[in-house]
């Protein structure tokens, strides 16, 4: 006999305590390990589209500017490229033609306010940057338009002391954002 808490337990009561708390621990375990193991299940690795990895490449043609703000041509031409490297569902096409070419065109620079100086109501604080593109994907052998939409990023900018200064440091991020977007949207293309 055994004492706990001031009660008696014969052995044998002490021995199913035992063994329904071992019970226990091992459905707890198992349990978790049938929940860890099936949490990833739908997840694939690779594009999304069907397609293998890097079996296509995409040439990257400079994008036409048509805002008054300069330099953006440069910024998303670069940070798409740098987003196609990375997402690596496509090879960057870079001395020869790319079997789908990329073009666009950059619509719309915007700048809005969102916050602004605790003592001062005119001065802005913060913006909320907005770069909206005409993109067009084409196979290059067959013509076929894969994509031809309006796409746009957002980012969020705050002003130190100068306003230049600080938009041309978010413009890399700015583009960027927009890039994702445009890469987003031939990965996980059905064509």
């Amino acid at each position: 006999m055994s004492r706990r808490n001031g009660l008696t337990l014969s052995k044998n009561e002490s021995r199913a305590r035992q063994s329904s708390k071992s019970l226990l621990f091992r459905l707890v375990l198992i349990g978790c390990a049938g929940v860890s193991l099936t949490g990833c299940a739908g997840y694939n690795l690779g594009p999304v589209n069907g397609q293998s990895a890097g079996a296509n490449s995409v040439q990257v043609r400079p994008f036409v500017n048509e805002t008054l703000e300069p330099h953006l041509t440069d910024a998303v031409t670069s940070q798409l490229r740098k987003q196609i490297q990375r997402d690596a569902t496509f090879r960057l096409a870079t001395r020869d033609d790319g079997d789908i070419v990329v073009s666009g065109t950059i619509i719309r620079y915007g700048r809005l306010e969102l916050s602004f100086a605790p003592k001062d109501s005119l001065t802005a604080r913060d913006y909320r940057l907005s770069l909206a593109a005409k993109v067009k994907a084409t196979e290059r052998s067959t013509g076929k338009v894969i994509l031809d939409e309006d796409l746009t990023g957002f980012t969020i900018m705050r002003v130190n002391n100068d306003l230049v200064s600080s938009e041309r440091q978010a413009l890399p991020i700015l583009a960027g954002e927009l890039a994702k977007t445009i890469t987003s949207r031939l990965s996980e293309g059905t064509w």
